[in-house]
């Protein structure tokens, strides 16, 4: 049997990339057309004017896009409902466009996943290998998830934030890469380094607590089942983990995702129509909050409940199910690896040892 925690057959950091990586790309090429669709939806309603954003997420990392003609989701055809939006998408501009928006989301989404579950599984080992250490206990306690999903998501939100302020330029202006450092330094004038992290609190007030109750709620579900090796490993068993750890954490979280949704959306809209000279000061999340309350209610912070765990259930399955298949690939292969070295190790001393038989 090969053990998760043998030092021998343990997967290496890049090979928790690889793995990473591979869930980022079937992630995004699963959902993204969901919401391509949703957006082009929404984008012919009235309620979407100029001068305004609406929010595409491919299940990986959540993207502003400017209303208008100037967008790139064109608005020439009317859409009756989700299957007709999809026919007549792929009908009339090609395949293709359902995956519209893709390239500039995974430029951030990639790094932000590597270092985001690569994270995570370095201080959940470190963590658990003290603790195993110190207690004498071999068991894994609730707590070390927790923890290294919630540093793991911190660590990467911080990292990739003061570059999502440039993407969302670029993909709103169309500015050549020449033009970022002339973009950066209008925020930095105008707002100092605070503008390149505007908006991180409000998203870590959503992604910190998800990804700690998250991790949490996976690794509990696979110790409930008490699978097997051969079960615990497979793909169809990870992707039903993360299908309900994913739906948990999505509830609990919503009422900061609304929050966020709100926030982002405002931020956008200012970085977009007004050059990054922010005429007022943006909406804080305690207002936003205040605000949704006053005028819905509780219900108004619980507003897309079943949209977010349809959108977050399968993209958080996708994920992980691909990532432990890399993941038990990697080990599998490392494995085979050692038992070839283990092999001719003994040939050597086989051969050596009928050499001074022989000699002697």
């Amino acid at each position: 049997m090969i053990r998760e925690d043998d030092p021998q057959f343990r997967i290496t950091p890049f090979q928790q990339m690889a793995s990473a990586c591979s869930g980022a790309l079937i992630t995004s090429l699963f959902m993204t057309p969901l919401d391509v669709v949703k957006i082009r939806l929404q984008a012919q309603q009235k309620a979407l004017l100029s001068n305004k954003c609406y929010l595409y997420c491919n299940g990986l990392m959540e993207h502003l896009c400017p209303c208008g003609e100037t967008a790139w989701i064109p608005r020439r055809v009317h859409f009756h409902g989700t299957i007709d939006a999809f026919y007549k998408i792929a009908k009339l501009e090609g395949v293709p466009a359902l995956w519209s928006g893709l390239s500039p989301t995974l430029i951030l989404a990639l790094p932000c996943t590597v270092i985001y579950f690569v994270s995570y599984e370095q201080l959940r080992y470190q963590m658990k290998t003290i603790y195993n250490t110190t207690t004498g206990n071999p068991t894994q306690p609730m707590w070390i998830p927790l923890i290294a999903g919630a540093t793991a998501r911190m660590t990467a939100v911080t990292l990739v934030s003061p570059l999502e302020l440039i993407r969302t330029k670029m993909q709103s202006k169309k500015l050549t890469y020449s033009e970022i450092n002339l973009a950066l330094r209008q925020v930095l004038k105008y707002e100092g380094y605070k503008g390149l992290f505007r908006g991180l609190g409000s998203t870590l007030l959503r992604d910190v607590p998800f990804s700690g109750l998250y991790w949490t709620t996976f690794e509990t579900t696979k110790r409930i089942f008490n699978k097997p090796d051969s079960e615990k490993n497979s793909f169809l068993f990870n992707f039903f983990c993360g299908s309900v750890a994913g739906s948990i954490a999505a509830f609990v979280t919503l009422p900061f995702d609304v929050v966020k949704t709100h926030q982002q959306i405002e931020l956008g809209e200012k970085e977009i129509y007004t050059d990054g000279k922010i005429q007022q000061r943006a909406s804080n999340m305690q207002d936003i909050a205040r605000n949704i309350y006053k005028n819905h209610g509780i219900r108004g912070l619980f507003t897309g409940l079943l949209p977010r765990i349809f959108k977050v259930a399968p993209a958080c399955a996708i994920m992980i199910a691909t990532f432990e298949y890399g993941k038990q690939f990697f080990r599998t292969y490392n494995s085979q690896k050692y038992k070839e070295k283990m092999q001719r190790h003994q040939d050597i001393v086989l051969v050596t040892k009928s050499s001074n038989e022989d000699y002697s």
